[in-house]
């Protein structure tokens, strides 16, 4: 009985040992269970979704658009990008993963995807290579990778998708050449590569793709010829090879591409002629062959491209006349031959061409009259004839085309009036006439719509005011009128326009003060109104805060230079030369930082020239001949770095040694310290100046030895002439023996006096034989000088006014003293501003009995040689009274250029 009591409590005690191990079981097995179900849960994701997160892996995605990418599911069929088929075992044929700002590189794990049809990963920042792994993917029709950064080559392993039909790559970085293997793709349809850096030939093997449509591979480097082969492209509608580097001959089997709608080869390297089989190609829409070396004639079979809508040939080297076939165009409507050689006249059958609205056939070599038949071109809305050897006159109908939004004749002969009515009936934004032979008045509607941006005349021979319809013209920006006979004082309205930014006077005969309205013109930029008779400028100038460029030389201003010229800090180009200002240069001038261009020549500037102009660093040119200024030359002019054109001093009273830091101007081309009091010796780091072309030295005070740089040694005397201390080179023997640069005067002092008597009595000679001839032409009759208005342009060279009794002006003499001299040689340190004298002795005459017979009196200040010499005239003039006993100036002309004849 105890031991069943005691078996009993231990058998409880088993039995609840035995429930706690089948709980603990019971949990264990519970928990294999969810493991092992979770883990069969994650390997059902499809080989195809593992392969898209292995790619997903090498990317980086900045804006979560692969966010649903997850692993949990069974099939990446609703991931976004991706499309599947919708059978029974849906597979991936689709990954649309553009625009969605993704980078990194394409993995090769894409050639896993075989089923894929379509991979588009346009407009991303995909970099490294096109992986050749993609070429397993068999079943792919289309590829789109274009607008990324890919680099490496286009794999020949895409020669093996059998079923591509697109494939774009464009706007990469992709280089090598286009594979052979290309032609392997019997179903290929369009190709598309421009905008990368391939090169090398085009395969041969492109003239496989039967089906191909399109082949766009513009702005690469592709060279070689364009291969005869694609006459086998019979289904080619685009073929785009603009800007690359091709050359050869355009293959005449182009002409076999019955379909071709656009032929765009611009900016290549196509030599040879245009061939006529293009003519077969009668589906062609635009022809682009401009910007290459194509030469010969246009071919008149071009005429049989009645479906052409676009045709560019310009910037070739194209000849021959136009052919007047071209009229058979109907359906044409923009038409470029510009900027060839074409010669002959303009066809009349342009008219035919009722859609044409842009004509441009400027820079060629076109004769005969504008056919007044463009006037039937109602449509026409941009006509540029510009540089050609046109002649006639303007085509009255051209006021009548009503659509006219730019008109272009510059550069040509044309005579006769502008038509008084153009602008009437049409919206002129652009009209250019400049340099023609036009006369006349400006026509009074230009602006009449309000749209007129450009308005250029200058170089014509118009006359009267500018008409109010300009003049209020709020839409103008630009307005050029140089180098015509306009008259009256400065047109103030202009000053209301507040859109200008260009006006252009030069060359006229505008008088009086400029106004201060002048001011209002907040945007003028620049502001040319050089050789008129202006007098005064107004302090309002300083308001002028766009202003760039200024000139107003050659004008009869006067006085010191305004103050408020200094808060114009964007000046660039500043043009006070050939005035009557005076006084002291203000430090200020230091202050237009911007300046790259000074000119203060000929004017009556004194005292010293500031060391503060070493402070305009971008200065590329300084010009200040032909003053009063005294003193040292300051060594901070050696700071100017950007000097290059030009350093002009010349014809001054500066005194002292030339400061060696000059020799710093290692940019510089030209130098002129002449006619100067300048001493001591030529500073040794000129021999840095390795850029100088041409020195001028002479007339100062300076001696010791040339510096040793071939430029010295073999320039010519006249740079040095005196200066009585200098030697070596062209010069004395520094040592004391001579070494003339005339070789055959070293002789013996007999021989030379006797050369030196020969030539003197050469020279007397002809200047008796000048004399005569003068006092001949002194006493002609009166009626063979010509009356004042065979004079038509006055002058704008001088500021000495001339009664209009003497029927001359200024500009009259400088152009004799132009024609008498053109046979000595000159030299123009100021780019034709000046005449500079080489051969003193004849030139000199020719000047000595000018002033003789305009003023009564022998010049006592020489000429000296180098010295400009129609400053050297006119200075004297200005000095002296004219004695109305003499000859008139305009018979001294006369004589001169008949005894010049």
């Amino acid at each position: 009985m105890a031991l069943g009591v005691l078996i009993k409590p231990r058998a409880i005690k088993m039995s609840r040992n035995f429930n706690s191990r089948s709980i603990l079981a019971l949990s264990f097995v519970l928990f294999v269970f969810v493991t092992t179900l979770l883990v069969c849960t994650s390997e059902g994701l499809n080989l195809e979704g593992q392969y898209l997160l292995e790619l997903k892996n090498s990317l980086r995605d900045e804006f979560h658009f692969l966010g649903n990418w997850n692993l949990n599911d069974q099939t990446p069929c609703g991931w976004i990008g991706v499309n599947c088929t919708f059978d029974n075992d849906p597979v991936v044929w689709s990954l649309d993963l553009s625009s969605m700002n993704l980078s990194g590189i394409l993995s090769p794990t894409i050639g896993r995807l075989v089923h894929l049809k379509k991979l588009d990963l346009g407009y991303n920042s995909f970099t490294g290579d096109i992986p050749r792994e993609i070429g397993n993917c068999s079943s792919l029709e289309y590829i789109y990778l274009n607008n990324n950064q890919f680099d490496g080559q286009i794999p020949a392993e895409l020669g093996k998708l059998s079923y591509l039909r697109s494939l774009n790559v464009c706007n990469n970085k992709i280089s090598g050449s286009i594979p052979e293997e290309l032609g392997n793709l019997s179903l290929l349809a369009e190709f598309v590569a421009y905008t990368n850096n391939l090169t090398g030939p085009l395969p041969r093997s492109i003239g496989n793709l039967k089906s191909l449509t399109r082949f766009r591979a513009g702005q690469n480097a592709i060279s070689g010829s364009i291969p005869a082969e694609i006459s086998g492209c019979e289904n080619l509608e685009l073929l785009g090879l603009a800007q690359n580097d091709i050359g050869g001959e355009i293959p005449k089997g182009i002409g076999m591409l019955g379909k071709l709608t656009d032929l765009i080869l611009w900016a290549n390297q196509l030599s040879g002629s245009i061939p006529k089989e293009l003519g077969n190609c009668t589906s062609l829409d635009t022809l682009a062959l401009y910007e290459n070396v194509l030469v010969g004639y246009i071919p008149k079979e071009i005429g049989n491209l009645k479906a052409l809508r676009k045709l560019y040939l310009y910037r070739n080297e194209l000849n021959g006349t136009i052919p007047r076939e071209i009229g058979n165009l109907s359906l044409a409507s923009e038409i470029d031959f510009s900027e060839n050689y074409m010669t002959g006249e303009i066809p009349s059958e342009f008219s035919k061409i009722t859609g044409l609205h842009l004509l441009y056939l400027f820079g060629n070599q076109l004769t005969g009259v504008i056919p007044n038949e463009i006037s039937h071109l109602r449509n026409l809305t941009k006509l540029d004839l510009s540089i050609n050897n046109l002649t006639g006159p303007i085509p009255f109908g051209f006021q009548y085309l009503a659509k006219m939004i730019q008109l272009q004749l510059f550069r040509n002969f044309l005579t006769g009036s502008i038509p008084q009515g153009l602008g009437l009936y049409s919206q002129l934004w652009v009209v250019d006439f400049s340099d023609n032979q036009l006369t006349g008045t400006i026509p009074p509607h230009l602006c009449r719509h309000s749209n007129l941006i450009l308005l250029n005349l200058e170089s014509n021979n118009l006359y009267g005011n500018i008409p109010p319809g300009v003049m209020n013209c709020q839409s103008l920006v630009q307005l050029r009128l140089v180098g015509n006979r306009f008259t009256g004082s400065f047109p103030s309205e202009l000053c209301k326009l507040v859109n200008l930014s260009a006006l252009e006077l030069d060359q006229n005969s505008f008088s009086g003060p400029v106004p201060p309205s002048v001011g209002n013109c907040q945007k003028l930029q620049r502001l040319h109104i050089a050789d008129n008779y202006f007098t005064e400028l107004p302090k309002e100038i300083g308001n002028l805060s766009q202003l760039v460029t200024f000139n107003i030389s050659s004008n009869l201003l006067s006085g010191q230079i305004l103050p408020e010229i200094f808060n114009c800090k964007m000046l660039q180009r500043l043009d006070l030369s050939q005035n009557r200002f005076v006084g002291a240069l203000p430090n200020e001038l230091g202050t237009l930082s911007q300046l790259e261009l000074l000119r203060l020549s000929e004017n009556k500037f004194s005292g010293n020239i500031p060391s503060a102009l070493g402070n305009l660093s971008h200065l590329t040119e300084l010009q200040m001949g032909g003053n009063q200024f005294s003193g040292e030359i300051p060594p901070e002019l050696g700071s100017l770095s950007s000097l290059q054109i030009a350093l002009n001093l010349s014809n001054n009273d500066l005194t002292g040694r030339i400061p060696p830091e000059l020799g710093n101007l290692y940019l510089l081309e030209y130098l002129f310290l002449n006619n100067n009091q300048l001493s001591g010796e030529i500073p040794s780091t000129f021999e840095n100046l390795s850029s100088l072309l041409v020195c001028n030295l002479s007339y100062n005070n300076l001696s010791g030895p040339l510096p040793y740089i071939p430029l010295f040694q073999n320039m010519a005397i006249s740079s040095f002439i005196g200066n009585k201390g200098l030697c070596g080179g062209p010069l004395s023997d520094c040592s004391g023996k001579s070494s003339s640069p005339f070789p055959y005067l070293k002789r013996n002092n007999a021989s030379r006096s006797k050369i030196i008597t020969i030539i003197a009595a050469a020279i007397g000679g002809i200047s008796l034989i000048l004399i005569v001839i003068i006092l001949y032409f002194m006493r002609r009759p009166a009626e063979t000088v010509p009356s004042l208005q065979d004079n038509e342009i006055p002058s704008s060279d001088s500021d000495i006014y001339f009664p209009p009794k003497e029927g001359f002006t200024f500009q009259d003499l400088s152009k004799s003293m132009s024609a008498v001299a053109g046979s000595y040689g000159y030299i123009a340190p100021e780019y034709a501003y000046t005449m500079k004298v080489t051969e003193k002795c004849d030139i000199y005459s020719y000047g000595v009995v000018l002033l003789e017979l305009l003023t009564g009196k022998t010049p006592v200040q020489p000429l000296d040689e180098g010295g400009d010499l129609v400053t050297w005239v006119r200075n004297y003039i200005r000095d002296h009274s004219l004695t109305s006993e003499r000859p008139s100036m305009r018979e001294v002309v006369l004589m001169l250029i008949e005894s010049n004849e």
